[in-house]
């Protein structure tokens, strides 16, 4: 998936991708304005909605493009493949073909670029946050570990895409689509299945932490989540937000402080 500030990142991706047997490249690209000419067999357009940019929509378009594929494979739009990710993903959907695959991430430090995704191994530090098998093994995980899930890579086929039942298009804007996803899939009896080697090595861009610019996105998916799943997603940010004085925590959850941090 992306957005008009992703696009050299994005660029970069279909590059890594270009040689690589067998794929075919969909892009998601989410915004008001029309995408530009890019290296990709299919590109479809996701407009945002009322409150934002559409993520959990983008998605599911983009797994309706590829409904005909033996797997589906997922990556933003900020993150290169590494060289070994689709076979790693391929050879652990063989063995388990019910699950959800998520390999490690790697976020790149600034100025780090690679033409090559082979280039890029030696930078591989995959985020500690994750779980990580070794380099060609796989782990199940514990029901406490579904909310590790990460959108920005994963893997799952296309008949498990359909009992997951895709993402929950009511989330808009930025935060909660991914946590949701991951507790539909554990609420459905899905698999999460770690799987090392399957690395991505997301590009350097500036970040705010927390994420002051999503402080209403994040309250208002996380009211959502709430009411789907009682209890609050991205609790940390919110946590932050509070200390920061731009929210207050109350009986009934969080919600916009008088003093909002400008």
């Amino acid at each position: 998936m992306c957005s008009l500030p992703r696009v050299g990142h994005l660029r970069a991706q279909l590059r890594a991708l270009a040689d690589m047997p067998d794929i075919r490249r969909v892009v998601v690209w989410i915004g008001d304005d029309e995408p530009p000419e890019l290296d990709a067999e299919t590109v479809i357009r996701v407009p945002p909605g009322p409150e934002g940019l559409r993520l959990a929509a983008g998605r599911n378009a983009g797994a309706a493009a590829g409904a005909d594929a033996d797997l589906l494979v997922f990556l933003d739009a900020d993150c290169i493949p590494g060289p070994d990710l689709l076979r790693r993903y391929r050879e652990a959907a063989g063995r388990h073909a019910d699950a959800v695959l998520c390999g490690p991430v790697t976020y790149l430090a600034q100025g780090v670029t690679a033409s090559d995704p082979a280039d890029l191994v030696a930078y591989t530090s995959p985020h500690a946050a994750r779980p990580m098998p070794a380099e060609g093994a796989e782990r199940v995980a514990t029901p406490a570990e579904y909310p590790l899930f990460w959108s920005l890579s994963f893997a799952l086929t296309p008949e498990t895409w359909r009992r997951i039942g895709g993402f929950d298009e009511a989330y808009e804007g930025y935060g909660g689509e991914d946590t949701d996803f991951a507790f539909r899939m554990r609420s459905r009896g899905v698999p999460l299945v770690w799987t090392g080697g399957a690395h991505a090595y997301h590009q350097y861009h500036p970040t705010t932490s927390p994420p002051w610019q999503h402080v209403d996105d994040i309250l208002r998916n996380g009211a959502l989540f709430h009411l789907r799943w009682n209890e609050w997603p991205m609790t940390g940010w919110l946590e932050a937000f509070e200390r920061g004085g731009a929210v207050v925590r109350e009986a009934a959850g969080w919600h916009r402080a008088d003093d909002i941090r400008s």
